[in-house]
C-alpha cells in the first residue's frame, strides 16, 4: 500500500512560480514511476508530467514544455513539480500518482494523492 500526500499549492499571479511536493510512504516509493495530473472544475483529468524510477527519463504534457519540471529525490521519498511562468489556464487541482512505468494516461497509475489546489490570477 502506497500513500501519497501533495503539498505546496496556493495562489499566485500570472508569471509566478510554485513548487509542488508529493510525500510518499512506505519506502517502496522508489520502486514506482511517478506522475502529476491536474483537473479543473468541469474538465477531464489532464496529464502534466511523469518520471521514471531513477529520475533519468521524464515526459511532459502538451503546452507545458519548458515551464514545468518534474524531479524526484528517492532518499527523501519525494517527488516535485516546479512550475514557472504560470498562466491562468494552469489553475486546477494537482494530483500526484504512482505506477509501474511512465505513461500519460491515468489508468497506468495505481495510487493517487488527494490533490492540492493551484490558483493562478491574471
Amino acid at each position: 500500500q502506497v500513500q501519497l500526500v501533495e503539498s505546496g499549492g496556493g495562489s499566485v499571479q500570472a508569471g509566478g512560480s510554485l513548487r509542488l511536493s508529493c510525500a510518499a510512504s512506505p519506502l517502496t516509493f522508489t520502486n514506482f514511476a511517478m506522475a502529476w495530473f491536474r483537473q479543473a472544475p468541469g474538465k477531464e483529468r489532464q496529464f502534466v508530467a511523469t518520471i521514471n524510477l531513477s529520475g533519468n527519463n521524464k515526459g511532459y504534457g502538451d503546452s507545458l514544455w519548458g515551464r514545468f519540471t518534474i524531479s524526484r529525490d528517492n532518499a527523501k521519498n519525494a517527488v516535485y513539480l516546479d512550475m514557472n511562468n504560470l498562466k491562468p489556464d494552469d489553475t486546477a487541482v494537482y494530483f500526484c500518482a504512482a505506477g509501474d512505468s511512465t505513461d500519460y494516461h491515468p489508468r497506468a497509475y495505481h495510487y493517487w494523492g488527494q490533490g492540492t489546489q493551484v490558483t493562478v490570477s491574471s
